[in-house]
């Protein structure tokens, strides 16, 4: 064997050696990969359960969001609420006082109605309890109190109260011909309703005798 050949012959055994070793780190690396698919799947499992936990947490946020803004609500119903209540009860707190003290208005007005009529009266005495009168409507007026319109005006019940009818051909039916008592309100409640009489039509009585249309 020449030495040429030796060189040959040497150059083929490394290169089957150097096969060998490639074959064999090939077969170690593809016994450390996962079986085919395996890893992908893996890969896509946590990427549902990721975005599954995203979705509840937005979920969750948006409930309590709407929790949020029911919450916000009922408490601006409630402030609205109480603030009613307390300009309610600012506006009638008086209101029993002040129903108190119309039947001394009813009593000056009646004074001074019959001091008028009887001319032997003290004028100085009737110009005083006018004065007083005055000065009492005034204080009532300034906490709300005004007088029901009732003369002349059509019925109502929910400011009148009808004492009795009274036929009248003067007045159209259900009109208020005379006022008993006023009436007075407390800003927009009823304080005490007007006693007054109404009008009703009048009666053909002759059209019930027999023998008139004979």
């Amino acid at each position: 064997m020449t030495e040429k050949d030796k060189i040959r012959k040497y150059e083929q055994t490394a290169e089957a050696t150097d096969e060998e070793q490639t074959g064999e780190i090939s077969e170690d690396f593809q016994a450390d990969l996962p079986p085919t698919g395996e890893g992908r799947t893996d890969e896509t499992d946590a990427v549902a359960e990721l975005e599954a936990k995203i979705e509840a947490a937005r979920q969750e946020a948006q409930a309590n969001y709407d929790r949020l803004l029911r919450v916000s609500a009922e408490f601006d119903n409630y402030k609205k609420r109480s603030a009613r209540e307390l300009q309610d009860f600012r506006k009638y707190a008086n209101e029993t006082i002040l129903k108190e003290l119309l039947p001394v208005v009813d009593n000056l007005e009646l004074a001074i109605k019959s001091a008028r009529e009887d001319s032997s009266e003290q004028v100085p005495l009737v110009d005083g309890i006018d004065l007083t009168l005055k000065e009492v409507l005034r204080v009532l007026n300034k906490f709300g109190v005004q007088a029901v319109e009732a003369l002349n005006q059509p019925f109502d019940p929910v400011f009148h109260q009808a004492v009795v009818g009274e036929e009248s051909d003067a007045y159209p039916k259900n009109t208020v011909i005379q006022e008993l008592q006023k009436g007075y309100t407390l800003h927009d409640r009823l304080l005490r309703p007007a006693m007054v009489v109404v009008s009703r039509p009048k009666t053909d009585a002759s059209a019930d005798q027999p023998g008139e249309n004979d």
